[in-house]
């Protein structure tokens, strides 16, 4: 039996954790040869270390998505790798609240650099690639699908409080997916958009505890109150918050040869919930 994406070549940023982990796991079992991303080397070697266990094919590209040059050298990556890429995933990102009243101009650029900015560079560079090699197969009468999925949240489609920097965002990205789908379309690149809900990763851990990460120097807290964190689940009309490869099973539909005449939509993967 065939694999859905034998010998696509598939870029996911963020990938070294949680539903980006889980997605490049999924993918390589699906036949892909994945670049997986991560801001650290260690989480970036596990999730290759382990598609490469199950018989898969992936290599590491350490660094931060708003880097000075890092589109380019990662799709450049994938290139001097395995090929010209077929699939591109911005998935990177984080959150940094604040109500508007406390809201910092460094929390809303944060949010602009690693959620709008980050993503454009990056269709930008793996258009760059791949529109050449489209019209070549264009010419030969070959009919080459190739995908851009970008990765949004429910804050982005109905707003939520204290995340006007991140919801803002989020929601351009809609209009950045829609743009893209007429502008690319001819060249049989489908642009989606996958909106997460409530999915349970170390940002959303149940937990009374104050934890943080570290992101590019700054110290961001993670993790939700355990009361409010079952009032989310409460509220949700499956009744709990999704797994990372529930996130991420929502993301491949678009990956695979059934969403090939599927393009500018966004699906909001979140167990029913409208905000």
């Amino acid at each position: 039996m065939s694999l859905k994406l034998d010998n696509k070549i598939a870029l996911i940023t963020g990938s070294g954790r949680g539903i980006g982990r889980a997605l490049a796991i999924k993918l390589a079992n699906e036949g892909a040869k994945v670049v997986v991303n991560d801001l650290d080397q260690q989480p970036a070697d596990e999730t290759v270390a382990e598609i490469k266990t199950s018989g898969g094919e992936a290599t590491a590209f350490v660094g931060s998505v708003t880097e000075e040059g890092f589109a380019e050298n990662f799709i450049a990556k994938a290139v001097e790798t395995y090929g010209t890429p077929d699939i591109l995933v911005n998935n990177a990102g984080y959150t940094w609240d604040a109500m508007i009243h406390k809201a910092t101009d460094e929390q809303f650029d944060a949010m602009y650099d690693i959620h709008l900015k980050a993503p454009f560079q990056l269709n930008r560079a793996f258009t760059r690639i791949v529109v050449p090699v489209a019209k070549v197969e264009a010419s030969e009468g070959k009919e080459v699908f190739r995908k851009i999925i970008n990765i949004s949240s429910v804050s982005g489609e109905y707003g939520n409080i204290g995340q006007v920097n991140y919801a803002s965002m989020k929601s351009a990205l809609g209009g950045m997916t829609k743009t893209l789908s007429k502008e690319l379309g001819r060249h049989k690149i489908n642009v989606n958009c996958v909106a997460f809900g409530f999915i349970d990763t170390r940002l959303t851990e149940a937990t009374d505890e104050k934890k943080t990460i570290m992101v590019e120097g700054r110290e961001i807290a993670v993790g939700i109150p355990k009361d409010i964190h079952a009032g989310f689940s409460r509220a949700i009309p499956l009744g709990r918050g999704g797994s990372a490869e529930e996130a991420a099973n929502g993301v491949y539909l678009f990956c695979i040869p059934e969403s090939d005449y599927i393009s500018g939509q966004t699906v909001i993967v979140g167990g029913g919930v409208r905000m």
